[in-house]
């Protein structure tokens, strides 16, 4: 541990040691007196040496010809060894995936209910055949995450040319990890947690939407989902609070399908970091669901009607759960639209056009059903909407049982769209 002695306000005589070094302004005499302590012989406000600039130009012109050196051996070893040169722009100039993303493979339905986590990490191995430079790792969850790259090795002192990285139980290095990497550039790194720590790596999720980064956040376990480890594990403002952080996308996808569109967007981002909240238990995977939930929003069960009687708009697990409530509605001659919701930021970047054929102004009569907090969602139900949500911080129990609990099911939904019509 290196451990180094600071004083705040050093040099300022009035101000040194005191916290009003830190929330005021020195002020005039201040400023002046430190001045005169350091011996800095300027009296203007913004006034520098001249003898500081020609430093600087010295120091400028030397790296420089360190740099001219440089692109000279750069520009020789290219020559040298032209298929090094094609991997360093690989990965410094963006690895072409159009091949991946028109296999067969990667759209694959699956063929049996599965957790969007384990999708997420099957998807991810086959991401990491074709991106050689997908890097990255979990707070000591990667079995649970499923975000451990399959043969490629563990990065480590001994093994420089790993790319699962272990970054042990600490979200907030681990994200600042993750920052630098996408910062340094030439990988495409990702982090892992389960959804409730992602508390942990909030201040500097922040960062990476402040400077813009690509660096892709695999959140688990995503809602009451979670089951016997109880409240403490269970999200519930999560969602809210990362939908609401600028420049950030999230993705809460309801089957394979849609989570390989929220991996399609997270690896080809250049601009903006992306979360793949994913589910715990196993999920069925939906007729309607398609390439469409790189829109962010879009009809994955329609009405027989132009005009819906209703529309329910659900994201994750729940989009299942309306799909049945709108055959439960059809028996009583109810016909609605239901709307899978996967990323309420890539919805808003579509065209009003889009939009309005999603959601159209004209039917009022809407339900959102999300098994976390409902903060958000009255931009799409409106005033006189209905949101099927968690209210609290949930308890333990068995999934099934928790979401019949807190009235996760097909005759509350199918309640609540009666109730506002």
């Amino acid at each position: 541990m290196i451990k180094v002695n600071t004083l705040i306000g050093f040099g300022c005589p009035a101000k040194q040691g005191k916290a009003s070094a830190h929330g005021e302004p020195l002020g005039t005499d201040n400023v002046a007196a430190m001045k005169e302590n350091f011996n800095w012989p300027c009296k203007g406000d913004f006034e520098v040496p001249e003898e500081v600039y020609d430093n600087y130009k010295a120091i400028a012109k030397k790296k420089a010809e360190v740099e001219d050196s440089w692109n000279a051996m750069f520009a020789d070893y290219c020559k040298k060894f032209p298929e090094m040169e094609t991997i360093w722009k690989q990965y410094y100039e963006g690895t072409d995936l159009t091949e991946l993303f028109e296999s067969e493979e990667f759209w694959a339905k699956a063929e049996k209910p599965e957790a969007t986590r384990a999708t997420g990490g099957a998807l991810l191995n086959v991401i990491k055949n074709a991106m050689p430079n997908l890097f990255g790792g979990s707070a000591d969850l990667a079995p649970s995450n499923k975000t451990n790259m399959k043969d490629a090795g563990d990065f480590s002192k001994d093994n420089y040319a790993g790319s699962n990285l272990h970054f042990g139980v600490r979200e907030q290095a681990m994200t600042a990890i993750g920052n630098g990497i996408a910062l340094h550039g030439g990988l495409k790194a990702f982090v892992a947690t389960f959804f409730v720590f992602s508390d942990y790596t909030k201040p500097m999720a922040r960062l990476s939407s402040l400077m813009k980064l690509p660096l892709t956040y695999i959140f688990t376990h995503d809602s009451i989902g979670v089951g016997e480890d109880g409240p403490t594990h269970e999200p519930i403002e999560q969602l809210a609070a990362f939908r609401s952080l600028p420049n950030f996308v999230v993705y809460r996808p309801c089957d394979r399908t849609e989570t390989a569109a929220a991996w399609m967007h997270a690896v080809t981002s250049t601009d903006h970091p992306t979360a793949l909240v994913l589910t715990r238990q196993n999920l069925p995977q939906m007729e309607g669901s398609s390439k469409d939930a790189l829109k962010g929003g879009y009809v994955i069960a329609d009405s027989t009607k132009a005009e819906p009687d209703a529309i329910i708009i659900a994201s994750g697990s729940e989009v299942s759960l309306a799909v049945d409530a709108k055959a439960e509605l059809a028996k009583t001659g109810v016909d609605v639209r239901v709307v899978s919701m996967p990323s309420m930021d890539v919805f808003e970047q579509q065209s009003a056009e889009y939009k309005e054929s999603v959601l159209p102004m004209s039917c009022r009569k809407r339900v959102a059903v999300e098994a976390l907090s409902d903060f958000g969602w009255y931009r799409y139900v409106g005033l006189d909407g209905k949101v099927v949500s968690m209210k609290g911080f949930g308890a333990s129990g068995p999934a099934a049982t928790l979401f019949e609990h807190f009235g996760f099911t097909v005759a509350n939904v199918v309640e609540a769209v009666k109730s506002v019509m």
